[in-house]
């Protein structure tokens, strides 16, 4: 997948993150309560709060769903993540809902590598 020179723009998915459950859940959240990723910000509805173990939970997986994989990767199927609490049988769906573009020299100070294979080594 190489880019023409110049050309340092990239698309990442937008998520949204569900509650989805049947039973008493302990971090108070409820049907409908979602929040949406864009790019590298949160955005919580009005109103709306989450648990730090839930949002810990589901963190470290989010920025993988944002990028493009191989359709066989688990990462492209599986979308459910289990309430960090055992005693809560809540999930958390994670689902890819729009792509937004990006350019490298907005997100970051570090320049592009000149190939994949030979990154520009700090001095």
């Amino acid at each position: 997948m190489s880019q023409p020179a110049g050309n340092d723009s990239f698309e990442l998915f937008d998520l949204r993150v569900e509650w989805e459950g049947d039973g008493p859940c302990w971090c108070k959240a409820k049907a409908g309560d979602h929040f949406e990723l864009h790019g590298e910000q949160l955005h919580f509805p009005p109103g709306q709060s989450w648990s730090i173990y839930t949002l810990a939970a589901l963190l470290p997986i989010l920025p993988a769903k944002q990028r493009p994989c191989h359709p066989n990767d688990w990462m492209s199927t599986d979308a459910r993540v289990a309430c960090p609490d055992p005693n809560c049988k809540a999930r958390f769906v994670i689902k890819r809902c729009g792509t937004r573009s990006f350019n490298h020299a907005a997100v970051t100070a570090e320049p592009l590598a000149t190939s994949p294979q030979d990154p520009q080594k700090k001095p």
